[in-house]
């Protein structure tokens, strides 16, 4: 099951990368990979995208559990006929699983990479993950399906 196998592959780099940043990270905020371009800075992020809703701990967690509970059953359950769309929705849900992980065992976010150059908030792998597949589901969207097919069979 390919989708199995991307979800996997996301939670397990993020949680990988989330660790190197708590242990090694941490102590020390930033280190610049490429000065006033691209450092690794550690944040502990208790809101949702850009820090807004700073707090809403459970908020997330049930609208993650939600989302999360959506999304797999369109991959697990049911048939999806388009690889574009499944990796779409692997993606997204192998981040939101990410960072879920996180707020149940942490109650906060680890980020880590920042670009300083375009002060860019500072963001992490399953963040980068779910951007990437909204994007390839949006793609699916609007040049993929036909406008009279079902997104999901």
């Amino acid at each position: 099951m390919l989708q199995a196998f991307i979800v996997v592959f996301i939670v397990v780099l993020d949680q990988l990368t989330k660790y190197l940043a708590r242990t090694y990270l941490k102590p020390v905020k930033s280190v610049p990979l490429i000065r006033n371009v691209f450092h690794f800075t550690y944040v502990e992020n208790r809101g949702a995208a850009f820090g807004i809703l700073q707090n809403q701990r459970w908020l997330f967690i049930a609208l993650t559990v939600v989302v999360s509970a959506v999304i797999a059953y369109y991959l697990f359950v049911r048939t999806l006929e388009s690889p574009v769309l499944t990796i779409a929705l692997s993606m997204i849900l192998g981040g939101a699983i990410g960072n879920l992980i996180d707020r149940l065992w942490l109650g906060y976010v680890v980020d880590m990479l920042h670009f300083v150059l375009i002060d860019y908030p500072v963001f992490n792998v399953a963040d980068s993950f779910v951007v990437i597949g909204t994007i390839l589901l949006a793609y699916y969207i609007l040049f993929i399906a036909d406008s009279g097919q079902k997104l999901f069979s």
